[in-house]
This record gives structure tokens, sequence and C-alpha cells, in this order.
């Protein structure tokens, strides 16, 4: 069973840094692309950044220039390096994985984490 976990949420002081981590568990066949979603209160969730299976990167213009997406392929893991963190970036985030499961199923599948509170306040 594919399993993503999030990690390294918090609170934080405008201005600070946090790094997330999504670390996959269980067999996959393919990765189409990994990302970031968030969603804050009464809003709808959001694509922050993603990475696709050959390294472009997509990012949210509210987040360009203050965040990085990574991956670690040995350690199947993504990060998320959030920098210059404004109150506006308060939000639970979840890690999203685009992947067909096995040989055996056709098609690319959605899977999500548990998502990870971020908090931005003085």
């Amino acid at each position: 069973q594919v399993q993503l976990v999030e990690s390294g949420g918090g609170l934080v002081q405008p201005g600070g840094s946090l790094r997330l981590s999504c670390a996959r568990s269980g067999s996959i066949f393919t990765i189409n692309s990994m990302a970031w979603y968030r969603q804050a209160p009464v809003k709808e969730r959001e694509l922050v950044a993603a990475i696709t299976s050959g390294g472009s990167t997509t990012f949210a213009d509210s987040v360009k220039g203050r965040f990085t997406i990574t991956r670690d392929n040995a350690k199947n893991t993504v990060f998320l390096q959030m920098n210059s963190l404004k109150p506006e970036d308060t939000a639970v985030y979840y890690c999203n994985m685009v992947a067909r499961p096995s040989t055996t199923i056709g098609g690319l599948y959605n899977y999500w984490g548990q998502g990870t509170q971020v908090t931005v306040s003085s």
C-alpha cells in the first residue's frame, strides 16, 4: 500500500523558514510528478509547487522566488523549502503524487498525504 507522509510543519514567525518533507512508502511503477498543495481555512486547495519526473518545476506566482521543491529519489522523498514566509502562507500543506501503481494497472492515480499544518504568525 502506497503512503505519503508529510513532516516539518509548525509555527514560524514572518520572514522565517521551514522545510517540509514528504516520504513515500510502498512500491510504485512510475511517478509522473510530485507536488505540494495547500489549503487555508475557507479557501480551496491550491497548487504550491510541483516537480515532474524529468525535473521540471512549477510554482504558484505567490511563492515564486521564496519556495523551492526538490526530491531525493534514493530516499523516495520530496522537499519543500519555504523561505521568507508570510502570514498568508498559513495553511495545511499536502503532498501529492501522480503515478502509475503497477505494470498491470494502466492510467495515472492521485495519491495524497494527510497534511501538515504551517502557521506563520508573530
